[in-house]
């Protein structure tokens, strides 16, 4: 168990904590980061069976009776969420439902709203539950664009992708735009129903950038998400997808996981949309770490690109990151050498 900085977080040590999609890359962090400080976990999945590894893996490391796993198939059923939040102190909502390739946005809302309205319903109707944390997305702030020098606030959103949707403005073969409006909306629409319903509950939003490092079980979960293109370029594949992520932030899978501890149980932390961005980094870069790590092996090399100029409000996340691990986040080399860590992991 991790001794926390924190003299008295606001979750009582030993706490059950939700943790929904608990499976994937981050989320399974949440979990294991949940575990280490001393916390109970409860975490969902679409599908038991597939997931079955999770609980002997989890053991082995935390002991019996620290985690359990639920399957919630239909995450917009009716009262689908009053079973999985029962009893819990606190919820880590991950999982989503919509993918990054969407044609109709407004239909995609309807279509994850009830999920994401459920839960918030479910946990407003908990009488235990303290803190609510909701994933959202560094795209529902802004479209990344290293040409361009900007500020960002705590409150922005990407309104420009939500404006050429409803203009029909998006070029040709720009896949990313309909999801980024997407996320805007969503999140949104989240925050209107936490100001009008005003829940006990702390609420919080966390905005991942491009994830980078270690896979926590990449024997069961594979190389995925934004880590798989660490992959692609060591291999040489899919670099046009690897290019065509423009010089930003990242965060490292672990500090992520632990934010997600830091926004449920540090004193004070309500209202706010916490960003998590780290250092800046480009592909470019990647590919000079990777052939330093494996200098037997032949890296693309990428062209050289500009270096990202947007200023960012991550100030606040670095510092509950340091909250409860006593550091602030990390280098990229670092998750660099993670992530191929795992990549060799998972094909062994």
């Amino acid at each position: 168990m991790t001794k926390i900085p924190l003299s008295n977080p606001t979750i009582p040590l030993d706490s059950l904590i939700l943790v929904t999609g608990a499976n994937g890359l981050i989320a399974s962090w949440a979990v294991e980061n949940l575990l280490e400080a001393g916390y109970r976990v409860r975490g969902t999945v679409r599908n038991i069976s597939r997931c079955s590894w999770m609980v002997p893996f989890f053991e082995e490391r935390h002991g019996q009776g620290r985690f359990e796993l639920v399957e919630v198939s239909d995450f917009g059923a009716s009262g689908v969420w009053d079973a999985p939040v029962k009893g819990v102190a606190g919820i880590a909502a991950v999982a989503g439902g919509a993918g990054l390739h969407l044609g109709d946005i407004d239909a995609a809302l309807e279509l994850e709203w009830p999920f994401v309205h459920g839960l918030l319903v479910a946990a407003k109707n908990e009488p235990g539950v303290k803190s609510v944390v909701f994933t959202s997305s560094a795209w529902a702030a802004w479209t990344p664009d290293p040409s361009k020098k900007i500020t960002l606030h705590e409150w922005s959103y990407n309104e420009d992708a939500v404006r050429s949707i409803r203009t029909g403005g998006i070029k040709e073969g720009d896949a990313f735009t309909p999801y980024m409006a997407f996320k805007t909306l969503l999140e949104q629409r989240i925050w209107d129903w936490v100001r009008a319903e005003k829940p006990t509950y702390a609420f919080n939003t966390i905005l991942p950038e491009t994830v980078l490092g270690g896979t926590l079980s990449p024997e069961n979960q594979g190389i995925t998400s934004t880590c798989q293109f660490v992959k692609y370029l060591r291999d040489g594949v899919n670099l046009d997808i690897v290019t065509g992520v423009r010089p930003q932030r990242f965060v490292d899978t672990k500090d992520l996981g632990w934010l997600y501890v830091a926004a449920l149980i540090t004193p004070g932390v309500n209202g706010e949309r916490l960003w998590g961005f780290g250092e800046r980094f480009s592909f470019q870069l990647v590919s000079e770490i990777l052939q330093r790590l494996e200098p037997e092996k032949k890296i693309p090399v990428l062209p050289d690109d500009v270096w990202d100029q947007t200023e960012v409000p991550n100030v606040r996340s670095e510092s509950l990151l340091r909250g409860v691990t006593g550091h602030g986040w990390t280098r990229l080399e670092d998750s660099i050498s993670d992530n191929l860590g795992s990549i060799l992991k998972a094909e062994a």
